[in-house]
């Protein structure tokens, strides 16, 4: 017998419905001069204000492993990452290079996260 080549013949089709879901936690402080160390800047968790205006009690938002960001703006300036961290469970903030900041000087840590959810479906027909 002859060999003979059977060919499937499907279609299909993926439906996939992505929920981004970002979760977006903004905190504010003045600068004070008892907070800075020649030219460090370590701001606790609690001398910044939420959203709402109120006195953080506790730890700042982190962000989500491989999922968020920080933000930081100085005076309404966005600054570069590689000027500050964030301590691993946000008890402070640290910025370097902060000799230059005059005292009164508004920041803002914007901490952004995101939980995406996703769903797909997919239709097989013969």
């Amino acid at each position: 017998m002859a060999t003979k080549l059977l060919k499937l013949v499907m279609s299909a089709v993926t439906t996939t419905d992505v929920d981004i879901n970002p979760e977006i936690s903004k905190y504010f402080y003045e600068l004070r001069e008892d907070e800075r160390t020649d030219d460090v800047l370590t701001i606790p968790a609690t001398q910044f204000t939420d959203d709402a205006g109120n006195i953080m009690t506790g730890n700042l938002t982190t962000v989500s492993t491989d999922n968020g960001y920080y933000l930081l703006f100085i005076n309404g300036v966005l600054q570069q990452s590689s000027l500050f961290t964030v301590s691993t469970d946000g008890s402070q903030v640290v910025i370097n290079q902060a000799s230059t900041i005059p005292v009164g000087t508004p920041i803002t840590l914007t901490v952004n996260n995101f939980n995406p959810i996703s769903t797909s479906t997919t239709t097989i027909t013969t």
